[in-house]
């Protein structure tokens, strides 16, 4: 089985990739497929997934610490 990855986009949406089953709050399924994009900015007329809404409306670059060396 292969590691699912999640993306965080700058100023965009989370990226999915892998077999993941998504779910609302009351156990029912959405349909997605291998690759998908989930709004993180709230704005999506399809919510969950991300519609493209957000571009230039919505700034946000995450960035992982680094490890510290020793």
């Amino acid at each position: 089985m292969s590691k699912v990855t999640i993306k965080v986009n700058d100023n965009g949406s989370y990226r999915i990739t892998g077999d993941v089953e998504l779910i609302d709050a009351e156990g029912n399924k959405f349909e997605t497929k291998q690759t998908f994009s989930l709004c993180r900015c709230g704005m999506s007329s399809k919510a969950p997934f991300c519609d493209g809404t957000h571009k230039g409306q919505f700034e946000s670059v995450v960035r992982a610490p680094k490890p510290e060396e020793e």
